[in-house]
């Protein structure tokens, strides 16, 4: 879907582009940035809810370009996406080259994700920065369950994470952030020492009893919304039986189906999924093996008030995001902005 961009766009384009002529030599150099250095200029928790709101409501309104991700799948565990993506209203144009190998932690003493991320300048097309995309992608995934829970279940007093990963850490940082009536949050990971580190790790972020559980059905039991990020498999585990689940429930799942059992988001009231060309080219790939759900809407739908998400408190709502690029662009395109009126980074000769 192509967009075409506004004349009041058009002349922040070439703003921009004058602008980049100031900082670098435009087509003979890029800006570097390493992950710490995106780590020191990038947005914060609140200053990234902003930014994905924006890169979301954009989506939901069909004010962007972006292509359903493609990707190659040397073993049947791990997975590479390239992830293109345009958002005129953020000045934003690029691309994200993403990897999750989940067995690189164990086997190789390696991150689970790496990639790299690229920002053109709108204007003339050249590249103008590359950068560590993983912590981009550490801080934008959150950021979407956090803002679609508060849309969906603002009222939510119980929050319950899958995982106690990078993903699993940062989700529980988020979600205080947006369901303001969090009294609780429940964990669960197959290792508990991730547990232990991820309830180290937020302490001095979270401010509610972080509860460790022995068992994915004592976590359903006691949520009314619950995230999952673990592995991304073409079978679906069924670790999450749809016996457990209850009306009222809020699910958000960033692993696709893998971690669920694929009939609850059929008995679901509703499905909402933040692409619904991206799920249904998974779907073309394997991934949802007795075909998707009916689609409800999309999550940037509900977060730019398109659609009206939850109607009744006894709805059992199913929201899968398995990340967009527009999150991502924007982002990237934010940190490289702060790099460069902070003077940071590396100018590397193309």
């Amino acid at each position: 879907m192509a967009y075409v961009a506004t004349k009041l766009q058009l002349e922040s384009f070439n703003k921009d582009h004058e602008y980049f002529k100031s900082k670098l030599n435009l087509g003979k150099e890029i800006l570097w940035l390493t992950q710490e250095e995106c780590i020191k200029v990038g947005p914060n928790i609140d200053e990234t809810l902003e930014l994905v709101f924006q890169a979301m409501t954009a989506h939901g309104k069909k004010e962007y370009e972006m292509p359903a991700k493609i990707g190659i799948h040397p073993f049947s565990d791990v997975f590479f996406h390239a992830m293109p993506a345009y958002v005129p209203n953020n000045l934003a144009c690029g691309i994200k080259w993403i990897e999750c190998f989940p067995r690189n932690p164990v086997e190789y003493s390696l991150p689970q994700t790496t990639g790299l991320l690229i920002v053109n300048d709108i204007m003339t097309g050249v590249p103008i920065a590359v950068m560590d995309s993983a912590w981009i992608t550490a801080m934008r995934t959150p950021a979407v369950t956090a803002l679609a829970a508060a849309a969906l279940h603002p009222d939510a007093k119980t929050f319950g994470m899958f995982g106690a990963g990078v993903q699993g850490t940062e989700h529980v940082r988020f979600i205080v952030k947006t369901l303001k009536q969090l009294e609780r949050i429940y964990i669960y990971d197959i290792r508990s020492e991730r547990m232990d580190s991820l309830i180290e790790e937020v302490k001095n972020d979270v401010d509610i009893p972080i509860i460790k559980t022995v068992s994915p059905e004592e976590l359903v039991n006691n949520c009314e919304v619950l995230s999952s990020a673990t592995i991304i498999l073409l079978e679906p585990l069924k670790v999450v039986k749809k016996e457990w689940v209850k009306k009222g429930q809020t699910i958000l799942p960033c692993d696709l189906n893998t971690l669920w059992d694929p009939e609850i988001c059929r008995i679901a009231d509703k499905y909402i999924v933040d692409s619904i060309d991206e799920h249904k080219l998974f779907e073309g790939m394997g991934y949802f093996p007795d075909g998707l759900a009916d689609i409800t809407c999309e999550t940037g739908e509900v977060l730019a008030g398109l659609h009206p998400g939850r109607t009744s408190k006894d709805e059992l709502i199913v929201s899968s995001n398995i990340g967009i690029s527009v999150n991502d662009i924007v982002m990237g395109k934010a940190i490289f902005s702060k790099a460069l009126e902070m003077g940071i980074g590396t100018k590397v000769p193309l």
